[in-house]
């Protein structure tokens, strides 16, 4: 055979993809094979096989790691579609609430406003007009990409039908005890103003000081206990002090009392077995509104609670007057100077600890005594769990799975509000009358108290993001209506996603989808490497080593790009590119789709 002539002799990918790709969509072959009549001689189509696409942020930028996540799906889906399964890769968009609410929140500091100057509707507004110039960008990025996922059924996690979902969801917990509002220490970010699941604090390793703090006994002349920290601007909200009971050192001090320092007040001293005799002196500060483990250890033995900072971490009013307003970094200045200047800085040494940093905008995260709603986990981790142990869900590469049942096996609550105004708003209604002070939580928007008729205003919290993704592999299909989609494509088989958000997304989705629809939602969990640099470092804009795979695409060509990314990984590896020699990265995939097409002519 001779070359077609008629075709140059080098694939140019630029005069061909986006017209081949756009032909596929307008003829659906992107749809299940169920939605079109029956092809003419052709076997009746095969069992369905779904893939729920992870949902990027509507405010998202299309990086490699969407490239290299998106290419697997595909290869995956392409593969079943050609076996002749009836296929579904199903596609969306996350509101993502804190992530949407700061871009916005910024573009109006920009303007010299706050959200608190537009009122809650009018932002709400903003927001949404933002989303709908942002929203389906990235998708159509996917789409310059080559995935072939069903765009006819793109879904949106703010969507009414979505929305419909969550309040069921959030009703049928609550109605089953598993939804609760209680008062307890949260992760607090003081720049996003909101509360933070456990999981949305990123841990970090750093070096640090711990303080020797000299405490003076009540009535003892000249006698102190020394206390070590690491946070000495907490110690104006201290209202205790402790001892392990095994600690022979301190027996004598059970019962007895210190002066809290620069505060003056008078503080007790008790003994629990939680103390940890190794850390420090072994005598601890107890700060309950500012601690977890100070929390607990406060209630156990009766001691006042005493919240010493603003909402966005300045000392307020609970502290003597000369730290109020300051910035919780600059109280600790003051702090430590003043303790130096009356000699009651014993010592500093360097002590290195781990500090917890909002996932999204990299602030040091404040523990915070308040008012929020949770789930309790426990009885649905449980399920989930017995599905992995089970085999009914599996984990590539399997060490993910162990992974996944350490966290399940210890799993703790879930702080579900957020302090927002994007998002799910919490279907709670308070009635403000004075003889009834009910609360509701309720499908339905309520007008008035279903008890007495009086007035009731909704709780104003949103739900974290997480809550409502979780659903999607039932919700993105019509649950709670029993939908045709859903009883033909729930269940679904695959996931493909990154493992930072295994416990973010992930689990909850068993979980879920254990809960509301009996079956786990998939039953195989990919979870592949990360992109890294030559150097090894996780590609990110603050280290200026990404690469925009638009940029690739546009050079090389989408298949030069997808066949690059899934020939370079291996199961559980993650998967190396130069940032700085494109030429280097991609020239394989460019030299196997030329090959390709050289064949083809």
């Amino acid at each position: 055979m001779t070359p077609d002539e008629s075709l140059p002799p080098q694939y140019d990918p630029a005069g061909l993809e986006t017209a081949l790709y756009d032909e596929w969509e307008r003829k659906g072959l992107f749809q299940p094979a169920s939605d079109r009549p029956p092809a003419p001689g052709l076997p009746d189509v095969l069992a369905p096989y779904v893939i729920m696409m992870p949902p990027p942020n509507v405010t998202a930028e299309l990086h490699m790691g969407h490239g290299l996540n998106d290419s697997i799906q595909d290869v995956l889906i392409r593969f079943e579609r050609m076996r002749g399964r009836d296929t579904l890769w199903l596609p969306g968009t996350d509101h993502a609430g804190i992530a949407t609410q700061n871009v916005v929140e910024r573009m109006l500091a920009a303007e010299g406003k706050s959200r608190f100057d537009l009122g809650r509707e009018a932002f709400e507004r903003r927001v949404s007009q933002h989303v709908e110039r942002t929203g389906q960008v990235i998708l159509q990025q996917l789409r310059a990409l080559g995935a072939s996922a069903d765009w006819n059924r793109t879904y949106y996690t703010l969507d009414a039908k979505l929305s419909r979902a969550v309040r069921e969801v959030f009703v049928s917990l609550y109605e089953k005890g598993l939804i609760y509002r209680g008062k307890y220490i949260i992760n607090w970010c003081p720049r996003c103003l909101t509360a933070l699941s456990n999981e949305e604090v990123e841990k970090e390793e750093r070096d640090g000081l711990l303080w020797y703090i000299r405490y003076p006994l009540d009535g003892q002349d000249g006698r102190h206990v020394v206390v070590a920290t690491t946070r000495p601007e907490t110690m104006l909200g201290d209202t205790g002090v402790a001892v392990n009971p095994e600690d022979p050192r301190y027996e004598a001090l059970w019962g007895m009392a210190a002066i809290l320092p620069l505060a003056e007040r008078r503080i007790p001293i008790v003994s629990d077995a939680a103390v940890d005799r190794d850390f420090g002196t072994g005598v601890v500060k107890l700060t309950p509104a500012h601690d977890p483990m100070d929390f607990e250890l406060a209630k156990r033995h009766q001691l006042e609670t005493l919240d010493v900072m603003t909402e966005d971490a300045r000392m307020n009013d609970n502290v003597p007057a000369r730290f109020r307003g300051l910035d919780r970094f600059e109280a600790r200045k003051r702090v430590v100077a003043e303790l130096e200047q009356l000699g009651l800085l014993e010592k500093t040494e360097p002590h290195r600890y781990a500090v917890g940093r909002c996932y999204r905008c990299d602030t040091i995260v404040e523990p915070r005594l308040s008012d929020q709603w949770f789930v309790k986990m426990r009885p649905l981790a449980e399920p989930a769990l017995n599905a992995y142990q089970d085999g009914r869900v599996r984990f590539i590469p399997e060490h993910r799975g162990v992974e996944f049942a350490q966290w399940m096996e210890n799993i703790r609550d879930w702080c579900i509000s957020r302090q927002l105004w994007w998002g799910h708003r919490i279907p709670v209604w308070y009635c403000d009358a004075p003889d009834c002070q009910t609360e509701f939580a309720s499908r339905t928007d309520l007008t008035a108290c279903p008890d007495c008729g009086g007035p009731v205003r909704q709780d104003e919290d949103v739900l974290d993001t997480w809550f409502s993704s979780q659903l999607v592999p039932f919700s993105s299909l019509g649950w709670p209506a029993k939908t045709a989609d859903l009883a033909h494509f729930y269940p679904g088989h695959t996931l493909v996603t990154a493992p930072e958000i295994l416990f973010f997304w992930v689990a909850r989705m068993l979980m879920a989808g254990l809960e509301f629809m009996g079956e786990v939602p998939f039953s195989s969990v990919y979870l592949h490497g990360t992109v890294r640099d030559t150097q090894h470092r996780k590609m990110s804009k603050s280290l200026g080593n990404g690469i925009d795979p638009l940029d690739v695409v546009a050079r090389y060509g989408a298949d030069a790009l997808r066949y690059t990314v899934v020939s370079g990984l291996s199961v559980g590896t993650d998967l190396l590119l130069d940032p700085d020699d494109l030429e280097t990265s991609f020239a394989p995939g460019r030299n196997f789709a030329n090959k390709l097409w050289n064949v083809g002519r």
